[in-house]
């Protein structure tokens, strides 16, 4: 009995641990920037808010699509998620035999990420926003011009399969964030407000075709191709896309954190 008793005290705290874990999110300090794509290379202002520390796993969603039956990979709209929306899991409430719970969940579409933070009392991040935080290294709030720092991300994106990599992974960043680069790309809530072949970044593109060198027009640093790439990834995709090395984190604006 006693035995019992203490198994189920471990596992009472380990589910505490991990709950923990996965809900915290730390401050970043406002400021301004310039983006990769801008007008005339115009500042763009970030106001206070808070991000998750790591990517949304496997075992967040799971819980998630228990709880929120319409979000199952039977069950989901059409409309709302590809074909391959949760492809790699086994069934509606049981992930594949290869994949990891701590990992971060990928072959979601953007509505399902959306939901997601929502119900969680959060958001996912804008563009301004998750490129503000990725510009940071162990130490530098801002490591772009670094060609380490660049090295490190393209070297990434030559990797195969780090999807399937735990969270925690990577280094943990000058704010506090880890996985920014090295797991997987990340939806942004605007992911397809930013215009890779003109000027403005407030601007639509009906281009499909956005891997092209006429991409680069309008880069503020024709050198960061790191930062290039997500770009032209986010602007090649629809919000029922999904892919298996692209999943999400949430973040809360500031002033309504709990």
């Amino acid at each position: 009995m006693k035995t019992i008793l203490r198994l189920t005290i471990c596992i009472f705290f380990l589910g505490i641990s991990h709950m923990n874990c996965q809900s915290k999110m730390v401050p970043i300090k406002g400021g301004s920037y310039i983006p990769l794509y801008g007008r005339d290379s115009a500042r763009v202002t970030i106001q206070d808010f808070l991000m998750d520390v790591y990517p949304v796993t496997n075992e967040d969603f799971l819980q998630f699509v228990k709880e929120n039956p319409k979000w199952r990979k039977s069950k989901v709209i059409k409309l709302f998620a590809d074909k391959s929306y949760l492809i790699n899991w086994k069934n509606d409430t049981e992930i594949g035999e290869k994949v990891n719970l701590k990992s971060p969940v990928t072959n979601v579409s953007w509505f399902a990420a959306k939901c997601y933070c929502e119900k969680q009392g959060k958001r996912l991040p804008t563009v301004d926003e998750w490129e503000y935080v990725g510009m940071a290294n162990q130490k530098l709030s801002d490591a772009r011009t670094l060609k380490t720092y660049n090295e490190y991300i393209l070297g990434w994106y030559e990797k195969p399969r780090t999807f399937n990599n735990v969270i925690g992974s990577t280094f943990k960043n000058y704010w506090g964030v880890y996985d920014m680069h090295g797991l997987v790309w990340e939806w942004t809530s605007d992911f397809n407000s930013v215009l890779v072949s003109g000027e403005s970044r407030k601007d639509v593109d009906n281009d499909s075709n956005l891997f092209c060198g006429s991409a680069a027009v309008g880069s503020t640093d024709l050198m960061n191709y790191a930062a290039f790439m997500r770009y032209a990834t986010r602007g090649s995709l629809k919000a029922k896309y999904t892919m298996r090395n692209l999943g999400f984190r949430c973040v809360k604006d500031k002033n309504i954190a709990q």
